[in-house]
C-alpha cells in the first residue's frame, strides 16, 4: 500500500485506537485525582462490576477502608481486587482482604517484613514531599508514576524557557520549552525496555501532567514563525502541518514524512501510554496460584474444628481437630491388607503474614479385606494442640492422599479471644465420643489429651442412642473464699428440644470436688434416655461469691442405634 493510500486508513484506525486508549487513561486518571481525602466472598462468587453499583458501594465504605482504597492503593489495586473488596460485607473480611492483598505482593512471604508494602508507603511519603503542587503529591501524575513504578533509572529535567535541541524525528532545530521531565526506565515488567515517560507543566504552576505528545512542551508552537524546526526551515514542511498529524502528536514533522513514525510504532506508543498508567502486575503470585489450586484441585472434603482453653492470661491452647471420612481416602490392597495414607500440613499465620506455627503429620489406615467395606462408613481423626497469644490469625490446612494424589484445602480466619484473669470465663464446650482418664505418664501428652483426660471431639455432634456423649468444659477465675479456701460454684445443665426442656441437672462445687480458681467439668451423658432428634445443651456456671455468670451452648443430634457396631468403631486417630 503506498503512502498516500495509507493516510485515510491510518486516520480512521489511529484515531479510533487513540480515543479508546486515551478515554480509558483519562477515566482512570480522573478517578484517582478526584478521590476524596477523607462484609471475603467465597472463591466461586461472581463479582458485580457495574460501575454505578461499585461507585455506590465505595461511597458507603467506612472511612478507614475508603481511605485505604482511594488514597493508599488506588494505583496498584487491580479492577478485580477492587470489585472483590467493595462487595465484602464485614470489617473483619476487609481486614483479611487487606492482609492478603499485601501478602500476594510480598517477595519474602516467610519473613516478618513485607518489603513491597514498606516500599509502597515510602514511595507515597516521597511523592507527597517531592511532587505536591496545590494537591497532595500522591495525586499528581509524577507521584502516581513514582508510586506505581518506583524511581526512574534516569531523569532529564528542563526548566521553563529553556532552549533544547529537537531530535531529527521531530524535525530537528531548537525549541523554547515549558518546564518538563523525561523519566527513563530501563525495564518495565509487562511493558518493555527503555520506556520514557514525559511530564509537562504548561501552566507554570508546578503541576506536571503526563503526556504522549512530544510537541506539548513546545512553548511557542502556536506562535506563527517562532522556533521553526530544521525541516520547516528547509521548506519540507510547515508549522501548520504539526496540527494535522494523525498520530496524536503536535511536534514538527520529521524527515520520515507526514506521520514521522510508521503505523506499528504509532500504535505501540498508544498502547504503552495506556499500560504505564495501569496497575503494575503482581510479581509474587504464589498465594494466587494456591487459591486457584483450591478451586481446581479441592477434591477431598474434610471437617475441622478449633477449641480454646486457657493456659495463662496471655496464652490460649488451641486444639485443631481434623476429621475425614474413610471413603474419601484411596485404599490399595497388598497381601490381604488395604492401606491408605493421608499427609496433613497446616500453617497458622498472623494477618500480617508472619508464620506462627506449622505442623505436618500422617493419617495411616490399614484394614483387612473383611473389614474394608464397613470401615469406609467410618472416619479418621487427627488433632494438634497449638498455644497462641490472643489475636486474629489465619489457618491453612492441606490434606493430600498419597495413593491418588488428590488434595483437600481449607483456609479460614482463626480468632483467638483473650481469657482475662479478672472475671469468670470458660473454655469451649466440647462434645466428645471418647472421654477417659489417661495414665500419669500420659498427662498432657499426645492427641486429644487435655490435662489428665483424653477428650476426642465428635465433629458432627451426632451420637447414637447406645453411644455415650462426653461433655467437657473448663471454668476460670472463680473466687475462693479466704476462710474456707473453697469456691462456691453452681452449675446448671439443661437439655432442650425446641422450647421444651427434656433434662435439667444442677451441680455444686462440692459435688465436683474442685475448690480452686479453675474447675474442669467432665460428664458422660447417655443419649439413650432421649428419642432420636435434634437437641441443645446449655451449661450455665454461676460464681456465687462474685455473682458472675458464664454460659456455653452446643447443639447435638441423637440418632438410632448403629446397625453394625464395627462401623462406629472404625473412627480412629491418625498416626
Amino acid at each position: 500500500m503506498n503512502r498516500l493510500r495509507r493516510i485515510p486508513f491510518l486516520i480512521l484506525l489511529g484515531g479510533a485506537l487513540f480515543f479508546s486508549f486515551a478515554a480509558a487513561a483519562r477515566a482512570q486518571e480522573k478517578d484517582s485525582k478526584d478521590a476524596p481525602a477523607d462484609k471475603q466472598p467465597d472463591s466461586g462468587k461472581k463479582f458485580n462490576k457495574n460501575p454505578k453499583n461499585l461507585k455506590k458501594l465505595e461511597k458507603e465504605l467506612a472511612t478507614p477502608y475508603k481511605k485505604w482504597l482511594q488514597e493508599e492503593v488506588p494505583y496498584i489495586i487491580t479492577d478485580e481486587e477492587r470489585a472483590a473488596f467493595l462487595q465484602l460485607q464485614t470489617n473483619e473480611e476487609r481486614e483479611q482482604f487487606i492482609e492478603a492483598f499485601w501478602q500476594r505482593r510480598d517477595p519474602t512471604p516467610d519473613t516478618v517484613e513485607n518489603e513491597f508494602k514498606e516500599e509502597h508507603y515510602r514511595r507515597i511519603a516521597y511523592a507527597n514531599e517531592r511532587f505536591a503542587s496545590g494537591i497532595p503529591g500522591w495525586r499528581t501524575d509524577r507521584g502516581r508514576m513514582y508510586i506505581m513504578w518506583g524511581p526512574p533509572d534516569e531523569i532529564e529535567s528542563h526548566s521553563a524557557g529553556s532552549s533544547v535541541e529537537r531530535p531529527m524525528s521531530e524535525g530537528g532545530g531548537t525549541e523554547v520549552v515549558y518546564a518538563y521531565d523525561d523519566w527513563r526506565y530501563r525495564y518495565m515488567e509487562g511493558i518493555g525496555s527503555n520506556i520514557i515517560i514525559e511530564f509537562v507543566d504548561p501552566t507554570g504552576t508546578g503541576e506536571y501532567h503526563i503526556t504522549m505528545d512530544p510537541g506539548e512542551k513546545d512553548a511557542l508552537s502556536k506562535v506563527p514563525g517562532a522556533d521553526p524546526s530544521m525541516v520547516e526551515q528547509m521548506g519540507m514542511s510547515s508549522q501548520a502541518a504539526r496540527f494535522t498529524r494523525t498520530d496524536g502528536s503536535t511536534a514538527p514533522v520529521g524527515l520520515g514524512g507526514i506521520n514521522n513514525l510508521d503505523s506499528n510504532e504509532e500504535f505501540t506508543r498508544l498502547e504503552q501510554f495506556v499500560k504505564v498508567q495501569a496497575p503494575p502486575p503482581v510479581k509474587f503470585k504464589d498465594l494466587e496460584e494456591v487459591v486457584s489450586s483450591r478451586i481446581l484441585r479441592n477434591q477431598i472434603a474434610f471437617d475441622y474444628r478449633t477449641d480454646y482453653l486457657r493456659i495463662t492470661g496471655d496464652t490460649i491452647l488451641v486444639p485443631v481437630t481434623i476429621q475425614i471420612q474413610n471413603k474419601q481416602m484411596t485404599f490399595k490392597e497388598h497381601d490381604g491388607v488395604n492401606s491408605a495414607t493421608m499427609n496433613i500440613f497446616a500453617r497458622i499465620s498472623s494477618l500480617g503474614g508472619r508464620i506462627v506455627q506449622t505442623f505436618e503429620d500422617v493419617i495411616q489406615r490399614d484394614f483387612p479385606d473383611s473389614l474394608l467395606e464397613p470401615s469406609l462408613k467410618g472416619y479418621s481423626i487427627y488433632q494438634k494442640a497449638v498455644p497462641l497469644r490472643p489475636g486474629l490469625y489465619k489457618i491453612d490446612i492441606v490434606l493430600k492422599d498419597v495413593n491418588s494424589g488428590n488434595v483437600g484445602v481449607m483456609n479460614q480466619r482463626l480468632p483467638v479471644s483473650p481469657i482475662p484473669d479478672d472475671k469468670l470465663d470458660a473454655s469451649s464446650l466440647i462434645l466428645a465420643d471418647q472421654m477417659e482418664p489417661v495414665s500419669s505418664k500420659d498427662v498432657g501428652v499426645g492427641q486429644f489429651v487435655l490435662g489428665s483426660t483424653k477428650v476426642r471431639p465428635k465433629l458432627d455432634a451426632a451420637f447414637h442412642e447406645d453411644q455415650p456423649m462426653g461433655v467437657y468444659l473448663q471454668f476460670y477465675n472463680l473466687k475462693v473464699d479466704d476462710k474456707t479456701h473453697k469456691n462456691n460454684l453452681s452449675l446448671d445443665m439443661k437439655v432442650t428440644q425446641g422450647a421444651q426442656t427434656v433434662s435439667h441437672v444442677v451441680k455444686t462445687g462440692e459435688e465436683l470436688k474442685q475448690n480452686g480458681e479453675q474447675v474442669t467439668f467432665e460428664q458422660l451423658f447417655a443419649p439413650k434416655t432421649l428419642p432420636p432428634g435434634k437437641y441443645k445443651l446449655d451449661i450455665q456456671a454461676t460464681d456465687l461469691l462474685s455473682n458472675q455468670t458464664v454460659t456455653r451452648s452446643a447443639d447435638f443430634t441423637v440418632t438410632p442405634p448403629v446397625a453394625n457396631p464395627g462401623v462406629a468403631a472404625s473412627g480412629a486417630a491418625g498416626r
